[in-house]
């Protein structure tokens, strides 16, 4: 994925993240799709009795309840009948309470029972309802929703072939539902994903729909269908905004777009850690804004420790590896430490591997700060507590265990933070003092020359010729900088060039800021309010007064 408007040639960002977005089951929902879909090309039937979605309001009211994953509440709607809505919806809002429920930690499999039984009493219910009154749109909607809640269960267990079994009938019974019935708008989402999916799918895919004879696909008509759910739909507004930014990520190359719907999405559901956690996410992967992230992680976080979230416990486990993620990422790395120490500790029973991945990066964390034995430790525990699905964790632990980091490096990283905690309880000359020997260390490390730059400009009689060495030094590693230290750095410097009188000089750096992906958003400000200032100054009228 590209960035739009900024030219990396200019200014690195930090390196490539870790982990993408985590992607379910996406690619065997779409082979579901395109492996036995076809059009229904009956004529239209007579006039419908009772068209639209019987008590949708009520049905409404039970999905907000699950999005929201006050699982209780929704739960107890289900049991009184949904608020006298039709059986059968009822029965398949039970089975999309539970498939939220894994999607709170999908590899945990304990509901993996309730949720087969479940949804195939939902999609034979249907199927029968279907039959009992083939001339109304209601049945066959439902039963295009009942089999698209089983495809993506499928698709996340890697039952390949079942999900495509399956999916082979959602786009033609909502089809079948809109030609009986035109008001169900919810039906176009379903209908919409086939023609986006169908248009970008791989070449193989493609093969396989023109062997089957199964229509082809149209990518701008799909995402207008979708979003006509989204604007005008009775019961999948939130479910369309949740498959929307994903879309938006992963194949329209419009981050920001997604991040908006995400938003919308928490403020909606507040309830719901997961969009939080999404939100987090995103800034991290796909913005490259460390700082940003960590906020969200934070905040996710005392949402989580206040139970003000559904599934706190887990809530409470992703934010604290997430914090731990940008806080190292952001060269915080003791800081970074504390999190994790306390998630292993814990070892909570869930989310699923969280001890195993948990303790990976704790072991990777105090490598950075030359602490090797307590990494040897922790690896090992990663490795004697993954879970079997985890494999990737284990060969990733083995593979620390047989390398040693550069001891000088280490001792360097560690000097410089400690350094740092040095400068911000006050003590300048501790600060200077190991700051200066983690440069001899490593005079490659450009956090530890933006660091030092701090230090020496905050010197009672100052040193701005040696601070702005410090930030130019920091400013040419770029590559191997934090995005957001980097702008600090660019900040810095402009702000002894402007009080050396430098005015071109300090544009060049206030200027470059807004081009860094993963900037600061305070940082970004500051150097705004500093351009307005400086062209102000220049100012026709700023000359005469």
């Amino acid at each position: 994925m590209s960035d739009r408007g900024v030219d990396r040639r200019d200014v690195r960002s930090r390196p490539t993240p870790r982990r993408p977005l985590t992607r379910v089951g996406t690619a065997f929902v779409l082979a579901g799709l395109l492996a036995g879909t076809a059009l229904i090309r009956a004529g239209v039937p007579p006039e419908p009795a009772g068209p639209g979605l019987t008590q949708a309001p009520a049905l409404a009211r039970v999905y907000h309840d699950i999005l929201d994953a006050r699982f209780e509440q929704s739960e107890q709607q289900l049991r009184q009948g949904c608020g006298g809505a039709p059986p059968i919806p009822c029965d398949i809002l039970g089975t999309v309470q539970t498939w939220w429920q894994i999607q709170m930690d999908p590899g945990n499999t304990s509901l993996d029972g309730r949720m087969r039984t479940s949804v195939d009493q939902a999609v034979a219910s249907a199927e029968a309802w279907t039959r009992r009154e083939p001339q109304r749109g209601e049945p066959w909607f439902y039963l295009g929703a009942a089999y698209a809640v089983r495809v993506q269960f499928r698709a996340l267990r890697n039952e390949r072939l079942a999900a495509a079994r399956d999916g082979k009938r959602i786009k033609d019974a909502l089809e079948r539902a809109l030609a009986l019935d035109p008001t169900i708008d919810d039906a176009h989402f379903g209908i919409g994903m086939y023609h986006y999916y169908a248009d970008i799918a791989p070449a193989a895919l493609k093969l396989l729909r023109f062997l089957l004879l199964l229509p082809g696909g149209n990518r701008a008509q799909g995402l207008a269908e979708m979003v006509q759910t989204r604007d005008r739909g009775q019961l999948l507004r939130g479910e369309a905004d949740y498959q929307l930014h994903l879309l938006y990520l992963w194949y329209e190359n419009q981050p920001a777009r997604a991040l908006a719907l995400l938003r919308e999405l928490h403020a909606t559901y507040p309830h719901n850690p997961l969009f939080l956690a999404r939100i987090a996410e995103v800034e991290d992967v796909y913005l490259h804004d460390a700082a940003a992230s960590l906020a969200s992680y934070e905040m996710l976080w005392r949402e989580a420790r206040a139970r003000r979230v559904g599934v706190p416990e887990i809530a409470e486990v992703w934010a604290q590896i997430g914090m731990a993620s940008q806080l190292d990422a952001l060269a915080d790395t003791d800081l970074a430490i504390d999190h994790l120490a306390a998630v292993v500790t814990a070892q909570p029973p869930a989310p699923h591997g969280a001890t195993a991945r948990a303790s990976l990066a704790l072991g990777q964390a105090y490598d950075r700060l030359g602490r090797r034995p307590h990494a040897i430790e922790a690896y090992r525990f990663a490795i004697a507590n993954a879970p079997a699905d985890e494999e990737g964790v284990r060969a990733a632990a083995n593979e620390r265990l047989r390398h040693a980091p550069d001891a000088r490096r280490a001792e360097a990283y560690r000097v410089s933070l400690e350094g740092w905690r040095s400068f911000e309880r006050g003590d300048r000359g501790q600060a200077d003092t190991l700051l200066r020997r983690s440069l001899d260390l490593n005079p490659a490390d450009p956090v530890a020359h933006l660091r030092y730059g701090q230090v020496l400009e905050a010197r009672t009689t100052g040193d701005e010729p040696g601070a702005l060495a410090e930030f130019e030094t920091a400013i040419r590693g770029s590559a191997s900088m934090p995005a957001s230290l980097l702008a600090t750095a660019y900040l810095e410097a402009g702000r002894v060039l402007e009080h050396r009188g430098e005015r071109a000089r300090a544009l060049e750096m206030y200027q470059t800021i807004a081009r860094i992906i993963g900037a600061e958003a305070r940082t970004k400000e500051a150097a705004a309010k500093s351009l307005a200032r400086l062209r102000g100054q220049s100012s026709p009228a700023h000359r005469t007064r």
